[in-house]
């Protein structure tokens, strides 16, 4: 392998996306040979990263020693996988890598919905989209009774799939707050619990915290997503300063007025 020089990942803070390769660097251990340039979400792109991206917005982007760029997490994922072969975290057989794919392929309508749901301001919708995440739990639950019935992971330690999902799963931590939402305690879905609070506590997957994400994505929960800026506020929850560690909890009642600025330590 010829060495890739110095990678350079363009990314948003507390970005489940960039998360990602944080984790799959981090197990392989090559966290330090890459380094990450935050992109402030609240302010317009610069022309700069525009000119590498042709316009998109959407982060993050992989740029080479020569100045390549790279798009979209999964594939980014499958670039450090070539480049970074030691400590393999996809898997090798090809039937097992076939398993992963079938299952990460559900990442799409897991992560949209639970983003529709924190979203959502009708509170007569709340019921639907509260079934319909639970529906999605009820898929990955059914994948690994099938494919993985006993264990805790899908292959016998945390590898490509919960590098791809556990990202979610600590972000669907709005959800608990927000919206009072949890996996019912049944059979239905102890597979899927299983599965996901053994990733949420797993050594390579703590860059974020449960109230780093809840106080971060109070404007998601209200809304305005992307570091919009809902009427009458100034500052977006997202902002780098105040440091969110310095902030207040947030109402947890999204369906009622919206904090100002000054209640949300901004």
């Amino acid at each position: 392998m010829t060495d890739p020089g110095r990678l350079t990942v363009h990314h948003i803070p507390v970005c489940p996306f960039c998360q990602r390769l944080e984790i799959l660097l981090s197990l392989k251990e090559r966290l330090s040979e890459v380094s990450f340039d935050v992109v402030d979400i609240t302010r317009p792109r610069a022309d700069w990263l525009l000119r590498k991206t042709r316009g998109s917005t959407a982060l993050p982007i992989l740029e080479t020693a020569d100045r390549q760029v790279i798009k979209e997490s999964l594939v980014i994922l499958q670039y450090l996988e070539d480049i970074f072969p030691e400590r393999a975290v996809a898997q090798p057989d090809p039937y097992r890598r076939a398993v992963e794919n079938m299952l990460t392929r559900m990442e799409g309508e897991f992560c949209t919905q639970g983003y529709l749901y924190v979203m959502n301001q009708d509170p007569a919708r709340r019921n639907a989209l509260r079934e319909g995440m639970l529906k999605q739990y009820a898929r990955l639950n059914d994948f690994l009774l099938e494919h993985a019935s006993s264990g805790t992971f899908l292959f016998g330690e945390f590898g490509w799939a919960e590098t791809v999902f556990t990202p979610f799963f600590m972000r669907f931590w709005f959800l608990e707050y927000y919206e009072d939402f949890d996996l019912p305690v049944t059979e239905r879905y102890a597979r899927v619990r299983k599965w996901r609070d053994a990733c949420v506590a797993h050594p390579a997957a703590q860059q974020v915290s449960k109230e780093e994400i809840v106080k971060l994505y109070y404007d998601y929960a209200k809304g305005a997503g992307n570091g919009a800026l809902l009427p009458g506020r100034t500052r977006s929850s997202f902002t780098f300063e105040p440091n969110w560690r310095s902030r207040p909890w947030p109402p947890q009642d999204k369906y009622g007025r919206s904090a100002t600025d000054a209640e949300l330590g901004l």
